[in-house]
């Protein structure tokens, strides 16, 4: 099949065999260019593939993308996502002339939901204004609190940045602007469970958390630009930390906020734990490969966490974009994440709701010498394992057509019965819960040393060295 690509008239597609109806495509407008220095930014390095490029999606590619996006969908609603680097370099003039090119293409009935990734430091009423006028759903980074999210995530001269972030937020929430907050996870802040959700929720103010975790690997010649080594940074979360920070905000959120508070990883487990066909999460379903992205140039690649060259598809300007979509690189890309698991994972008693995680976290060997372990499993075992209980209760009341939200109460319930049961037995006796362990070494045990208090000033910046949510209706 052949296409005059040089060209902005409309063509008839021949759709390829295995094409899917639909899928996301993260887009890079500027490249991995940003006015941000976070050090753990494991896109920032990316520049080195385009020596010497002005890393800037020029109007003929601007409208070669959101044509051949709206040809290889057919679904009627199309995501339109933005991402960098930091997409709003770009300026409004250029987001104008995209919504302008989505009128222009769209097909009878079609809609369209725009989505931007942004660190929100240059956000301006004006922006606000055209985010809400175009139903902009907004994705905003913010570390949490000022003393954890200033030790990372600092300007190109090394300066704080919450002050403007928060900036931002306020100005998003003053216009109305649907947002979620995004917060990367890394040795630090991972630390401070609590002080990260509650900030978001009391003080940030918002209703939608997502949580991604820090793995930066570092690469034979001591660089992260390639998704290869089998060792991680010093500001890479570990496995067990980031498990203990998400049981830590599950316990506060099942306890307090099911139905008020979404938080994606809690969304895509229950989801998971209903065998619901997707979680929402490509990390935690069976496959992926339909979670892209687009260079500012045109060049197509598997993954966001896969730009570089192993695994770029082609450009659009030489072959059409569901043409690199549908090709055999890209569907076996996506069958590799089920198809590579070692035995380890497929025994595991919660495959079903991890999946192995991400691709590009499986560097580790099983216990047995097999390649293919994800960094994250422990972590992410003794997440699942915490919050079996909870999810079944969950996901039995919303097969019931119940609201989810009554599992704070059951769950209030059987700690009032368990604390009664609590007050009439010894130390030395078996633990009223069932657990077989004494009261002491169980339900009666010390409660845990308080952490350290958060850090009062930003650490030294180290040297050298990131969605649409679904909701599960009540």
């Amino acid at each position: 099949m052949s296409h005059n690509l040089q060209t902005q008239e409309h063509i008839e597609l021949i759709w390829p065999d295995n094409a899917p109806p639909a899928f996301h495509l993260l887009a890079k407008p500027t490249g991995a260019i940003c006015n941000l220095d976070c050090a753990y930014c494991f896109f920032l390095d990316k520049e080195q593939l385009y020596p010497g490029s002005k890393f800037r999606m020029h109007d003929q590619m601007l409208e070669q993308y959101i044509r051949q996006l709206i040809e290889s969908h057919q679904v009627d609603q199309v995501t339109v996502a933005w991402q960098g680097g930091e997409p709003t370099l770009m300026g409004l003039d250029f987001y104008r002339k995209a919504m302008a090119l989505e009128e222009k293409y769209r097909r009878p009935g079609m809609t369209f939901l725009n989505t931007m990734q942004t660190n929100g430091t240059l956000l301006n009423d004006e922006w606000c204004e055209f985010f809400k006028e175009h139903n902009f759903l907004i994705g905003l980074s913010i570390d949490g609190p000022r003393e954890l999210h200033d030790i990372y995530r600092v300007d190109k001269g090394g300066k704080p940045t919450f002050d403007k972030v928060m900036r931002g937020l306020r100005l998003l929430q003053k216009h109305g602007v649907a947002y979620n907050l995004l917060t990367t996870v890394n040795r630090v802040n991972a630390d401070y469970p609590l002080e990260v959700y509650r900030f978001l929720r009391d003080e940030a103010g918002t209703d939608w958390m997502q949580f991604i975790p820090v793995v930066e690997r570092i690469n034979e010649d001591g660089l992260t630009l390639y998704q290869e080594g089998n060792t991680v940074s010093d500001r890479s979360v570990l496995p067990e930390q980031f498990g203990r920070f998400l049981t830590t905000i599950f316990d506060e959120w099942v306890r307090n906020d099911v139905g008020r508070i979404y938080v994606q990883t809690f969304e895509a487990t229950a989801r998971n734990w209903l065998g619901l066909e997707s979680s929402g999460m490509c990390v935690f379903n069976a496959t992926c490969g339909q979670g892209l992205a687009i260079e500012h140039n045109g060049d197509l690649y598997a993954c966001d966490h896969f730009v570089e060259p192993n695994y770029h598809l082609g450009n659009i300007q030489d072959a059409h974009m569901i043409e690199l979509v549908a090709s055999e690189q890209q569907l076996k890309f996506g069958r590799d994440k089920r198809d590579a698991l070692p035995q380890y994972c497929l025994d595991c008693d919660v495959r079903f709701a991890c999946h192995g995680e991400c691709p590009k976290n499986r560097f580790l060997t099983t216990p047995d010498g097999e390649p293919g372990l994800n960094y994250l499993c422990a972590g992410f075992k003794q997440f699942f394992h915490h919050v079996e209980l909870p999810m079944k209760l969950i996901a039995g009341l919303l097969r019931r057509n119940r609201p989810a939200a009554e599992v704070m109460g059951i769950l209030a319930a059987e700690e009032a019965k368990l604390n009664a049961a609590l007050a009439q037995v010894r130390r030395n006796d078996p633990c009223p819960c069932g657990s077989g362990r004494k009261v002491k070494q169980c339900h009666g045990r010390q409660p845990a040393k308080r952490q350290q208090p958060l850090p009062v000033r930003p650490l030294p910046k180290p040297q050298q060295r990131s969605n649409v949510v679904l909701q599960i209706p009540e």
